[in-house]
């Protein structure tokens, strides 16, 4: 009974796959404040014309440069697993199988873009990256990447995380970034916020214009993203490119595939890959989970918006709750986002992929039953997936149905212990984002599109 299906260093994939080629309509594109489309001359400040490229390409696959691919090797290709004991605890005749993101240096699936967008900034002469985080993963994997390839990193990382979480700080600072507890009063962003909220626990949209504000103004330093932006999601596909070879290794093929979704990187990256077969014709649904506190897809609006809280970025067409959206302290705070990626926005919005939001609760409750079968502490973000996984298998239970369920485990949770000390306190709480508070939000979306 194979448990761990393995691929060897030379089986690593060559190339990026680009999900753009088989959507069956073109990107919406970014607009200006003047709601004109914009050019990749407007990204030139803050990043290098490599990324650029990629950002704006219909290429179907993208060649992964040599030295990135030796660098990946660090820990890639990553296993997948069969979760025999998950199945048998829910008595499921669903087969599951997860692949493991969590073996990276930093924990998680981050490292997948950190390590190229370092390469292509340093190939382009820059001195320093600067960077937001939520939970620390992104932050921690930038600054692997820097250190990787010599370059400073700073990083502004939400507040309420910068406090939940200070080992991921600890880890950034070791391989020697800058980090801040955002917002700041270091940036025209950060004091403006502390001037009307001066208690505020930050959100991705704040620590996002603070990162961009540094960038921007310095020509040595450009900007770093975790995930949104299409390159990001580019460079994820090496995940979903391993896990179809490792399942055509084990004679299987997924009905279902799930991942947490924030901004769009741990989802495209294993659900863009299998795409491709749906655009082609074969039947395999894509399931992006998200928590009910910041209900993106599921609640949002299919519209254009800001990336970050200011109106420093361009505008994108996506689901959003408003750039200035508060989310509430959720522990996955790498799921704590306004917005979601442009690319999966639009294939929900045509229907070719779902959405499902789960309560904080039930996420936590995923997340022991799967350390005590499988033996891994999941992250509270890949903990959503796992409780999507559940309710499916349940579901099997109760049909008889064997379907065959992936999903991608994203990260461990080993600095994210105070948080099922509180789960097992009886401390959390589930929390549905109002309808009203939605809405006070979307109301101040830019008037374009």
């Amino acid at each position: 009974m194979q448990t761990k299906i393995l691929l060897n260093e030379s089986d690593m994939p060559t190339h990026w796959y680009n999900v753009v080629a088989d959507m069956p309509n073109p990107p919406a594109p970014p607009l200006g404040p003047d709601g004109n489309p914009v050019g990749p001359d407007a990204l030139a400040a803050i990043f290098p014309e490599a990324l650029i490229l990629q950002e704006v390409s219909a290429e179907r696959w993208i060649p992964i440069p040599e030295e990135v691919r030796q660098a990946l090797s660090l820990w890639r290709p990553s296993p997948l697993y069969r979760a025999h004991r998950l199945e048998q605890a829910l008595g499921t005749p669903a087969k599951i199988y997860y692949k493991n993101e969590a073996v990276s240096p930093a924990g998680s699936h981050k490292p997948n873009t950190a390590i190229p967008q370092a390469y292509y900034n340093k190939q382009a002469g820059i001195r320093k990256l600067s960077t937001e985080t939520g939970a620390g993963q992104w932050g921690c994997s930038l600054s692997l990447a820097g250190q990787l390839f010599g370059l400073e990193v700073e990083v502004f990382m939400v507040k309420i995380s910068y406090d939940q979480k200070p080992y991921r700080r600890t880890m950034m600072r070791t391989w020697g970034a800058q980090v801040h507890a955002s917002p700041t009063d270091l940036t025209e962003s950060g004091r403006r916020i502390l001037a009307g909220h001066p208690d505020s626990e930050g959100s991705l949209g704040i620590a996002i214009s603070e990162a961009v504000e540094v960038a921007a103004q310095s020509a040595d330093t450009n900007y770093a993203l975790g995930s949104v932006l299409n390159h990001v999601l580019l460079h994820q596909t090496i995940i979903g490119e391993e896990a179809k070879r490792q399942l055509e290794l084990a004679g299987d093929y997924p009905d279902m595939i799930f991942a947490p979704c924030g901004g769009g990187s741990n989802f495209g990256g294993i659900a863009f890959p299998f795409f491709a077969d749906k655009a082609a014709g074969r039947e395999v649904r894509l399931v992006a989970v998200e928590p009910t506190s910041c209900p993106t897809l599921t609640k949002g609006i299919y519209a254009y918006d800001y990336g970050d809280a200011i109106g420093l970025t361009p505008l994108l067409k996506m689901y959003t709750l408003g750039h200035d959206f508060m989310p509430p302290g959720i522990h996955a705070g790498g799921l704590r986002y306004h917005g979601d990626s442009a690319l999966i926005s639009q294939l929900h919005h045509e229907g070719l992929v779902e959405a499902v939001a789960v309560p904080q609760l039930e996420t936590f409750q995923a997340g022991v039953l799967f350390a005590q079968n499988e033996g891994i502490v999941p992250a509270p973000e890949s903990t959503h997936a796992i409780a999507a996984v559940i309710r499916e298998a349940n579901r099997c239970r109760e049909s008889g149905e064997p379907k065959t369920l992936l999903f991608n485990l994203s990260g461990h949770g080993h600095f994210d212990m105070s948080a099922y000390d509180r789960y097992f306190a009886g401390e959390l709480q589930d929390y549905d984002y109002p309808e009203e508070a939605i809405r006070e939000a979307l109301a101040h979306l830019p008037k374009v599109g």
